[in-house]
């Protein structure tokens, strides 16, 4: 009697995971050593709330205008060409930064940044997801994830070291590098373009009505934008604020945005072990929920200590929270054989999250009073809690086509 072979089970490439994840984590360490840099540089150089929250806001304003058009190129014309074409513009941004002091051309810059931005992101978390084995979405997701955490719990206190003792456009400097450093391992590590899995195979891309009139689909995006609005009234206003009202120096500030966001790397690994085994959405609301409470104690606190709790338990709330989110979407991706679009959706909703976030608590700031962006923040997490319980809780999906 013939004997069937049970089936071989897929595993990840080491050799595109690791390129990747190097690449991702150097790019962003970058990014993160200006990230409590320019709220104060801006407001040194008579900037309003509503310009810093342009500046902010620059940057995820281009990136979600570009982000659906990469995301589906990238499905049809492969990754790698953009990951490399985006990190390299990211080193040449990085050099303007230097050159380039005054308001308006900051907001230029960050505009451009954000376009190199939507080459590089979400290419490659559909880089990972593809490769990525069946049943293990949220682990290796979760890994993947502690490059962008890392980076961004390393830059900002490298940012805030760099700035107190030697200069602000060293800072700039160091970004450049790092940017340079990021083009080069994607160059020259991942496999060429003809090798990619997504143009090795037939090409059928998925209507956007189908990706816009998908529940889970929507739900996870809900979620993502709320969660990224938050952050975006963090980073945007939290340096201003703790400058403002308590003289933190740039170290303490650098030290408080890497507080929350070295708390959630450091959960993503284990999280996303949790994920793979538990109910993701029940993760995803728990998470909400503690990212709720953590942003309204930032309005009442006092000085240092107690903005450092509330990125602690803000870090919690994102730790438990985004791993079962991006193991949602990647498995939405597979199921609809559509990871690039999916991932670039998702990163359409963090860029906008982050754009909300900022002019939001901008026009708050000049309109009443700063801390007030903090209370408002709370409440639009929970209501986008709430429309992401609602989505995936009210029953089986219906996909699209069904009677």
């Amino acid at each position: 009697m013939e004997s069937i072979d049970p089936p071989i089970e897929k595993k990840i490439d080491k050799k595109i995971f690791a390129a990747l994840f190097f690449s991702l984590f150097s790019a962003v360490t970058g990014v993160g050593i200006v990230v409590p840099l320019l709220p104060v540089y801006a407001h040194s150089l008579g900037a309003t709330g509503i310009y810093i929250g342009l500046i902010f806001g620059g940057f995820s304003l281009t990136r979600t205008l570009f982000l659906p058009w990469f995301g589906r190129l990238s499905d049809q014309k492969g990754r790698k060409p953009f990951i490399t074409v985006g990190l390299f513009c990211y080193f040449l941004i990085s050099i303007a930064f230097i050159v380039f002091t005054d308001i308006h051309s900051l907001i230029l810059l960050r505009a451009i940044q954000g376009v190199a931005s939507a080459m590089i992101m979400p290419v490659a978390q559909a880089y990972i997801g593809e490769i990525t084995p069946k049943g293990k979405e949220g682990f290796f997701m979760g890994i993947f994830n502690m490059s962008i955490f890392a980076g961004l719990s390393v830059g900002p206190l490298m940012g805030g070291v760099i700035k107190d003792w030697f200069s602000l456009q060293a800072a700039f400097g160091c970004m450049g590098a790092m940017a340079f450093f990021a083009f080069c391992l994607s160059f020259f590590f991942l496999p060429p373009t003809s090798q990619e899995q997504t143009v090795t195979r037939e090409y059928h891309p998925v209507p956007w009505g189908r990706l816009v009139y998908d529940r889970e689909l929507v739900s996870i995006f809900c979620f993502r934008l709320v969660y990224t609005t938050c952050i975006g009234i963090i980073w945007g206003f939290l340096p201003v604020y703790g400058d403002a009202r308590f003289a933190l120096s740039s170290t303490s500030i650098g030290f408080l945005v890497v507080t929350g966001v070295s708390v959630s790397g450091i959960m993503n690994i284990p999280m996303g072990v949790v994920s793979d085994r538990m109910d993701k959405r029940l993760l995803v609301v728990a998470g909400g929920i503690i990212t709720l409470v953590a942003i309204a104690m930032i309005g009442p606190a006092g000085g240092f200590w107690g903005f450092f709790a509330a990125n602690m338990v803000f870090g919690i709330g994102g730790g438990i929270s985004m791993p079962a989110l991006m193991a949602l979407a990647v498995i939405s991706g597979k199921r609809m054989d559509a990871m690039g679009a999916v991932m670039s959706m998702i990163t359409v909703a963090h860029s906008l999250g982050m754009l909300c976030g900022s002019l939001i608590a901008g026009i708050i700031m000049d309109a009443l009073a700063l801390q007030y962006a903090f209370y408002v923040g709370a409440v639009i997490m929970g209501i986008g809690t709430l429309v992401f319980a609602l989505g995936l809780y009210m029953g089986p999906q219906k996909s699209m086509g069904e009677p």
